[in-house]
């Protein structure tokens, strides 16, 4: 099979995705397939060229959605002001912003290929990659509609933390979207808790979403990235993948089939101002 470069979050560092993709283990592979963790934008100084980097790849690459990328979505749609943090202006200002916009709505939010599912951020302990996929499939769908923008305004708010099959409208949408794309520690129940953003710290009374007892995939891998504070951590059930490159640490590639790492430094001109 093509070698599977799975690649963590971006976030506008164009220097170091430029970097990462002629360097020579990974530019060797002229058929070398592309999965990235999400967030291509946001945050770093160049999101339009990263975001067009990823595009050019066509179908050689996939990019799960991201939180940032939710995020572009929303400010393009009216739903959600620009944030002083931002970096989106020269996508929504370019004169090919419309398409841009087209093609993230048509990214999915979880892909599964070769035993490794892809999420940005993480999987609800009683999902199975089945139900994953479906649920996933459903905020899609509803993204690449006609009435997409509508559903975005869905998706802001912190409550339900916890999954359950009849939820409907709103409530199914934001608890499938909070969990793909934000999530990071869950109690001993697996409900979500989105106050702790650093490292995970053990002793408390949460814990990392992948460390909830009982989880439901056990045999596959899930690979994702938005975890800046946990960076690398490459285990048989879950690689983490964000390093942080956009806050002066690195990006990260590694193979599928063999683990074969590849890091770029962040590029010194890429750094942001501020978290």
């Amino acid at each position: 099979m093509a070698d599977i470069w799975m690649i963590g979050d971006v976030q506008g560092c164009y220097g170091s995705l430029c970097e990462l993709l002629t360097h020579p283990e990974i530019h060797s592979n002229p058929d070398a397939q592309f999965w990235f963790a999400g967030d291509v934008v946001n945050r770093g100084p160049n999101s339009l060229s990263a975001l067009k980097t990823v595009m050019a790849l066509g179908d050689r690459a996939v990019s799960v959605l991201g939180n940032h990328d939710l995020h572009l979505l929303a400010v393009a749609a009216g739903v959600q002001k620009m944030t002083k943090s931002d970096t989106l202006s020269d996508i929504l200002n370019a004169p090919d912003a419309q398409e841009m916009i087209d093609w993230l709505r048509h990214c999915p939010l979880a892909h599964y290929d070769h035993g490794h599912l892809m999420v940005h951020a993480g999987v609800l302990s009683k999902w199975t990659v089945e139900k994953t996929l479906a649920l996933a499939s459903e905020v899609e769908t509803a993204l690449r509609g006609p009435n997409w923008k509508t559903a975005l305004q869905k998706m802001y708010g912190n409550d339900p933390t916890q999954w359950k099959d009849d939820f409907h409208g709103s409530k199914r949408f934001r608890v499938i979207i909070n969990a793909l794309t934000r999530m990071r520690m869950c109690n001993i129940q697996g409900h979500m808790e989105f106050s702790m953003k650093g490292a995970p710290v053990t002793g408390g009374t949460l814990m990392p979403w992948f460390d909830v007892p009982d989880r439901a995939i056990k045999n596959e891998t899930i690979v994702f990235g938005h975890w800046s504070t946990l960076g690398l951590m490459i285990r048989p059930d879950a690689i983490c993948l964000d390093t942080g490159c956009v806050w002066g640490r690195q990006l990260t590639a590694l193979r599928l089939h063999d683990h074969k790492l590849i890091q770029v430094p962040c590029v010194a001109s890429q750094t942001p101002h501020s978290h």
